[in-house]
């Protein structure tokens, strides 16, 4: 956009950076006050717009060797990704990022894992040249674990910070074997981790859409977010494809090679024990779906930490 008319820097200031400001003469025109010509009209010139990024990066190298014997601190980490900005941000400097993705990922007492998945992820996001933040939701306490709700967090506090347009749910043991596998949103919501090594690289069930997923804002709000009543493991995946399919939306998917994923083995905690109603309440989905959600979502932020690979968030989210 061009502004013409007097500056509004004072003598001998400078222009905002990356700015030029050329000076046109208009000998054909005097001054009010007589015989000396008009000042010289001074017109800002906008910065060179970057071209859109490609649909697909050309900084994609496919297929990935992905082992979790090595250990890993987070100094090295980010030694290993110089481009980054407070709080895990990331956009690329020579073309603009087709979408602004923020990353969710629900949390607490995982942060062996949360070292490799930033140590992978992190290169694979630049590479795919996104306009990406990584938020970690951390549940404050020893309640049993509420997944679905900390997702639903993580999507309210990182508008409060950018707009973002679409957003990736993801799990903190799941790491993506080729960057060829994008995280960003489509035109129907995306399941992302396909083929899994847990489940022998098959996909467990066609209704499956646990792991990592992603959503448009648009497609999000369409099915009132999440549930917030699934406590302990199990059952808000399919209460949330319930949600898509109730909505005439359908899952897309890459082919079973590009998403192809390993998930880093651990014992699953106390605190994420089966959740006994879970079938009950997948079953009643098109019933509570509706007065469950983001509409009715109720937390406390405890702390936020800005870190230089990811923003941390710690949240009170109740109890059952």
């Amino acid at each position: 956009m061009s502004l013409s008319g007097t500056s509004s820097h004072p003598p001998g200031s400078t222009p905002e950076p990356g700015r030029t400001i050329p000076r046109k003469t208009n000998p054909g025109r005097a001054s009010r006050s007589g015989g000396e010509q008009e000042p010289s009209v001074l017109e800002l010139q906008p910065e060179k717009k970057l071209e859109k990024c490609p649909e697909t990066s050309p900084l994609l190298v496919g297929p990935l060797r992905v082992e979790f014997t090595t250990s890993i601190s987070l100094e090295q980490i980010t030694k290993s990704n110089p481009n980054l900005r407070p709080g895990g941000r990331f956009k690329p400097k020579d073309c603009e990022a087709l979408q602004k993705v923020a990353i969710i990922i629900p949390f607490r007492n995982r942060d062996e894992h949360l070292k490799y998945w930033l140590y992978y992820l992190h290169p694979i996001l630049q590479r795919q040249q996104l306009d990406y933040g990584v938020y970690v939701i951390n549940q404050e306490g020893v309640e049993i674990f509420n997944r679905a709700k900390l997702l639903n967090v993580g999507y309210n506090e990182a508008l409060k910070e950018y707009d973002y347009d679409c957003f990736v749910f993801s799990d903190v043991d799941l790491i993506p074997m080729d960057d060829r596998n994008t995280y960003r949103c489509f035109s129907q919501p995306r399941h992302l981790s396909v083929s899994m090594d847990k489940f022998g690289f098959r996909l467990p069930y066609n209704q499956y859409f646990g792991g990592v997923s992603s959503m448009s804002k648009e497609q999000y709000l369409k099915i009132n977010g999440f549930p917030n009543n699934y406590w302990g493991w199990g059952g808000e995946d399919d209460d949330i494809y319930n949600r898509l399919a109730s909505k005439g939306m359908s899952i897309s998917r890459p082919n079973s090679e590009v998403g192809k994923c390993r998930m880093i083995r651990h014992e699953r905690d106390k605190q994420n024990d089966p959740n006994p109603q879970r079938f009950n309440r997948i079953a009643h989905t098109r019933d509570t779906m509706h007065k469950d959600g983001i509409n009715s979502l109720s937390y406390k932020v405890v702390k936020l930490d800005k870190l230089e690979l990811f923003t941390k968030i710690t949240v009170d989210v109740g109890k059952p």
